[in-house]
């Protein structure tokens, strides 16, 4: 099922959480609405759910205007960061209370109770009370809950931000193959740039109320639109009056210059359009290596380098070695 948000402003107060916002998501798509806290991701999911109006601005599904539709006719299923869970019902019970309510009968409710504790993979778990499971299985049940009525459209809002880090790395995987073997067009809001990149079909950055870029993950990082995406997603180095330093450039003296850690060549001896630097540490992460860089007047870099080529240059803490960015992005806007 297909959405389109076209021109949504919201204000609460003197604040504006969503400021013009235009974006398609089409149907069957995995889309991550990510930025910073404050950013306007979870009241935009919200307006699209139907749990906010817009101030201004229209929703429309499946071609329909549906800005003025009831959450339970748009047909959308919703999960929050905090499970929600009955805890005084089984798991069993928890993953068909929609389908009670909506008079299904005890055999369809099920058959479809059965599916869905095979799917998320707590087959012969459905006994148990949400207290008797993990964070992870607990998250795992509200999503089948979402699934169990059949929803259209699946919306998350923060849907791992409880959990600890070796677990939200594990749903994400599960995330991405559940949507796989599903098929239902799914959005997420999150803050974490990995969770975004390693899961979405397309990101969605988002910043005071608006929508910096929309990309693919690699679209995002390879060629950021403006310098808060530059900044935002990965590690970024900023030259200032790069001129100096790398007059191949040409770029004028005023210009800062955004480049990526893995974007530099490094040479053990002096060479043509390289500038000397000292290296201030190096260290091995094992699959590669990192060292911070000092430029003649101070400046830092950050480098990352295969392991191969880092253990050929045998980096040392005051050795000097040679630069230059491979690859370099010049803003004209302002973070």
């Amino acid at each position: 099922m297909s959405i389109v948000v076209q021109d949504i402003s919201k204000n609460f107060g003197d604040f504006q959480a969503v400021d013009h916002v235009s974006l398609e998501v089409a149907s069957d798509s995995l889309v991550a609405l990510l930025g910073p806290s404050g950013s306007g991701k979870s009241t935009l999911l919200r307006i699209m759910a139907g749990l906010e109006l817009p101030d201004h601005g229209q929703v429309w599904i499946e071609n329909e205007d549906a800005t003025l539709r009831s959450v339970q006719d748009r047909q959308i299923g919703f999960v929050f960061q905090h499970y929600a869970l009955f805890k005084h019902l089984t798991i069993r019970q928890n993953i068909g209370f929609g389908l009670n309510i909506r008079k299904v009968s005890k055999s369809q409710t099920k058959e479809k109770v059965d599916e869905l504790l095979e799917l998320i993979q707590l087959k012969g778990l459905g006994d148990r009370y949400p207290s008797q499971l993990s964070g992870g299985q607990r998250q795992r049940v509200a999503l089948a809950r979402a699934l169990a009525a059949q929803p259209k459209t699946l919306l998350l809002d923060e849907p791992f931000g409880a959990l600890d880090a070796k677990v939200r790395k594990e749903l994400r995987t599960w995330l991405r193959n559940l949507h796989d073997q599903v098929h239902v067009t799914t959005i997420f809001v999150t803050h974490d740039q990995e969770e975004a990149m390693e899961v979405a079909d397309r990101v969605v950055i988002m910043n005071k109320g608006k929508v910096e870029q929309v990309g693919t993950p690699s679209e995002i990082y390879d060629n950021p639109a403006s310098e808060f995406v530059m900044r935002f997603i990965g590690e970024t180095n900023i030259i200032s009056s790069a001129r100096r330093h790398f007059p191949h450039l040409g770029i004028e003296d005023h210009q800062q210059v955004f480049l990526r850690p893995h974007d530099l060549a490094i040479k053990s001896e002096p060479e043509e359009t390289f500038t000397p630097a000292t290296v201030n540490y190096a260290f091995n992460l094992g699959w590669e290596g990192q060292a911070e860089l000092v430029l003649p007047d101070s400046q830092k870099l950050i480098v990352k380098l295969e392991r191969d080529q880092f253990d050929q240059l045998g980096l040392r803490p005051k050795q000097e070695v040679y630069v230059k960015p491979l690859k370099t992005k010049v803003f004209s806007d302002v973070a």
